[in-house]
């Protein structure tokens, strides 16, 4: 996994930092981070699969949209999910993130629940993209 808890920046919320070669495999593991902060996601197979499709004006909107409509698909569809293949483009002068995301419905008897992410923060919201290497920070409400 390419994510880590960072302690210290927020009190009451959970910061995580994602990092990638691609600016699309950062967003999967901080994806990836979220689900971690509320279950074991090596306990959430992937079987089944939903598509995500989300426009933004730039890249910090693209991913703070992006994580709200994983909090929203979790908490309609009552899923986890462990599995985020992610393709980001620039259309014009916007982002336009496609993705296929697998997992399964919340089992209470095979799934740990953790703490619930409630929301996603701008606040010391971070994306760094240098060559062959991105690096995300975001805070999640929990």
């Amino acid at each position: 996994m390419s994510f880590k808890f960072l302690e210290g920046i927020a009190t009451a919320d959970v910061a995580i930092e994602a990092t990638g070669k691609t600016l699309e495999k950062a967003f999967a593991e901080a994806a990836l981070a979220m689900f971690e902060v509320q279950t074991n996601t090596k306990k959430v197979k992937p079987e089944i699969s939903k598509k995500v499709e989300i426009q933004s004006e730039d890249k910090k909107s693209l991913l703070f949209d992006w994580l709200s409509k994983l909090i929203y698909l979790k908490d309609i569809e009552k899923m986890f999910f462990s599995k985020f293949d992610v393709r980001i483009n620039k259309i014009n002068n916007n982002f336009k993130l496609s993705a296929d995301i697998y997992g399964e419905k919340i089992d209470i008897k095979k799934h740990e629940l953790k703490v619930e992410v409630k929301g996603v923060s701008y606040t010391q919201m971070e994306i760094k993209e240098k060559q062959g290497k991105c690096k995300i920070i975001v805070i999640l409400d929990v």
